[in-house]
């Protein structure tokens, strides 16, 4: 994360991610599947196969010749959002694309930059670094709540054990413990009992 983040920000999506996390009838302990959150948004999901008239030699870079280079996209698809991400990513890293795009439709981003297909219909939103910034903050919030960290944490499973349990990659569940201050409430909490 580069950009600095406002004041309360943070506290702010992790009420927002609990509270949205409610409305679709999930605990913070529960699986938040992205499907399921753009469903609740009116959001499509779809990969670069699904994309109309997509031109062959760019479906072939997309997925052929540079299937690292790309994560996931918001588009605008005759008036309706949609969201094209890569398949060949893992699927707890397609599950934090997917979710990071869904934040900013939550946060009302205005993309910094707006790219038009040549017919009008289709049309890519770019955002700007504190936009991304905040967007990653509350998708990983959604994703790996905190108190769902705390009880897993309490329960003793180990890493790649969360991570599937949130079906996120590790990388994830370790930022989301050290920045959440999560790690050192569990350590500080058994150094307590231990004395």
């Amino acid at each position: 994360m580069n950009a600095t983040l406002d004041r309360g920000f943070k506290s702010w999506a992790e009420r927002t991610a609990t509270s949205l996390r409610g409305e679709l009838g999930l605990s913070p302990n529960d699986l938040l599947r992205p499907l399921d959150l753009a469903t609740y948004l009116e959001t499509l999901l779809w990969t670069p196969h699904n994309v109309p008239n997509l031109p062959t030699d760019v479906l072939d870079q997309l997925m052929q010749k540079d299937p690292w280079g790309w994560s996931a996209v918001s588009v605008v698809q005759d008036g309706s959002a949609v969201i094209i991400y890569n398949p060949r990513h893992s699927p707890g890293r397609q599950s934090s694309d997917i979710v990071h795009e869904l934040a900013h439709q939550i946060l009302g981003h205005e993309p910094a930059r707006l790219i038009m297909s040549h017919d009008g219909s289709f049309v890519m939103r770019s955002y700007d670094q504190k936009d991304e910034d905040e967007a990653n903050w509350l998708a990983w919030a959604l994703l790996v709540p905190r108190d769902g960290l705390v009880t897993c944490k309490r329960r003793k499973l180990k890493i790649e054990e969360i991570a599937n349990h949130f079906g996120v990659t590790e990388t994830l569940v370790k930022f989301r413990l050290r920045m959440t201050g999560v790690e050192a409430q569990i350590s500080a909490s058994s150094r307590y009992r231990r004395s």
